[in-house]
């Protein structure tokens, strides 16, 4: 009985002393460097460097991109390159990654300089979110936007919206986020802003010229002519190759550029130059063709043609066709998200088609030389300029000569070559598909946890084959 009550003394002493020592826990055991609340300003970098190490990657921007613009060519591993995309690199490179870690986070960016009273932080937000929306549905064709990022509410099956209202929305984004960016409508911080270094004035002018950008993709379905020349009369725009949105990388990995970290520090030597673009730069002679490509083992500049199920092979191995050019391999080679190049290019066409006014010419030239400007070869384009083969403003050559400056930035290649049809491209040698893919099929995911939108927007779209053509190709 006496060790009984020891006992119970004992268990009551201890639970005083623990209740004594709860008392205010939380708050005396508080971190005071571990932030309850995060500012706006501090989720731009990762949203913009996720968007920009997906749009880089060799698995997206390379495989496909690239390759399918007929850009680069490969010399084993060629499944992509056959039109033969892997389901992982869809799902997890592509939509989760654009959905959850670039459109999601500056969706709550957004929210969060709402609650801040920063407009222009919630215009970089909405900037962020247009562009990744309309990268997505440019590779996909109909995707949820309208009911997109709901969950919170409940909604985990959102609707697919057709391309068409995909892009209104994209359009009043944009509008919106271009009346935000002010002097007084606060701070962007500097240090994480890795595209304008905290400058509203740089994210307002990209919003302008990406609005630009669109309204040319749906050219031939809407008239847009109104639009773009209120575009070039009353808004800030990209005036030189300073303006441009681009994101520089660091110089070590995992904050290099992915090109660099795939092509030499991943030691993946099977991605070469193609054909199609060394004929090009040769029978332009084009300088440019030492800087997109390296001599091969021969001392040759060689490009291969797309596909071959059976390499490497004698004809096309490491050794004898070209490897990617050394300014475009480096760590610190930017990823671009819109240049001042393509945005005289895309000019000079809306000039030639008379939805602007303005010298065609003009706009031409001036994109080719922001194209030398970058790849630090200014002193050639007067020679360059004045060849027959170069030197008129017609819509091919304006077509073309984007093609070429779009060189590595896979995903923009590859769309602007399906938008215009220039250069004329023939299939893949031992292709598994008809055609070059127009589109990328929708996870597979999409079909388990979202089945009945992604169903719909399936028999909306008529198909969802890689040759599925969505409203602004058909």
């Amino acid at each position: 009985m006496k060790k009984t009550k020891i006992l119970i003394s004992t268990i009551l002493l201890g639970l005083f002393f623990i209740t004594a020592c709860d008392k205010d826990f939380e708050e005396l055991n508080k971190n005071p460097n571990d932030a309850t609340e995060v500012s706006s300003g501090l989720i731009t970098a990762d949203v913009v460097r996720n968007l920009g190490n997906s749009l880089y990657s060799t698995f997206w921007g390379g495989d496909m991109g690239s390759c399918w613009s007929q850009q680069w060519a490969k010399v084993n591993y060629e499944e992509e390159a056959r039109y033969k995309p892997r389901e992982s690199v869809i799902e997890g490179t592509i939509w989760k990654r654009l959905y959850e870690d670039v459109i999601s986070d500056a969706h709550i960016m957004e929210q969060l300089a709402i609650a801040e009273g920063n407009s222009n932080m919630q215009g970089v937000a909405l900037v962020m979110q247009a562009y990744t929306y309309s990268i997505l549905t440019e590779t996909f064709g109909m995707i949820p936007f309208s009911e997109a990022m709901q969950s919170a509410e409940g909604n985990f099956t959102p609707v697919y919206d057709s391309q068409q209202d995909v892009y209104n929305g994209i359009f009043a984004m944009l509008d919106k986020a271009d009346g935000l960016f002010s002097a007084t409508g606060g701070t962007i911080t500097a240090a994480s802003d890795i595209l304008y270094g905290g400058d509203y004035t740089g994210w307002q002018k990209f919003a302008n010229t990406l609005k630009f950008r669109l309204k040319m993709r749906i050219s031939h379905k809407v008239d847009v002519s109104t639009d773009l020349q209120d575009i070039l009369d009353n808004k800030s725009v990209f005036t030189s190759n300073s303006d441009e949105a681009k994101l520089i990388y660091l110089s070590a990995a995992p904050n290099a550029n992915p090109i660099y970290e795939s092509l030499v520090l991943g030691a993946r030597f099977e991605y070469k130059v193609n054909k199609v673009l060394v004929d090009m730069l040769v029978n332009l002679n084009d300088p440019r063709l030492a800087v997109y490509a390296e001599k091969n083992g021969d001392g040759e500049y060689r490009g291969k043609p797309s596909g071959i199920d059976n390499v490497p092979s004698t004809d096309w191995n490491y050794e004898n066709v070209s490897a990617v050019g050394d300014l475009y391999t480096q760590p610190e080679t930017p990823a671009i998200f819109m240049s001042y190049s393509e945005f005289m290019f895309l000019k000079a066409e809306a000039a030639l088609k008379g939805y602007i006014t303005g010298n065609a010419q003009t706009f031409y030239e001036n994109g080719v030389a922001a194209s030398f400007t970058t790849n630090e070869i200014s002193s050639s384009y007067a020679a360059y300029i004045t060849q027959a083969t170069v030197a008129t403003a017609t819509l091919q050559n304006v077509a073309e000569q984007n093609w070429l400056g779009l060189y590595c930035q896979g995903i923009e290649s590859w769309t602007e070559w399906r938008r215009t049809g220039y250069p004329v491209l023939v299939i893949a040698i031992e292709a598994v598909e008809p055609e070059i893919p127009s589109r990328l099929s929708y996870p597979e995911i999409e079909l388990s946890v979202n089945k009945t939108s992604c169903e719909a927007a399936i028999s909306a779209q008529g198909g969802d084959n890689l040759t599925t053509k969505f409203w602004w190709l058909k």
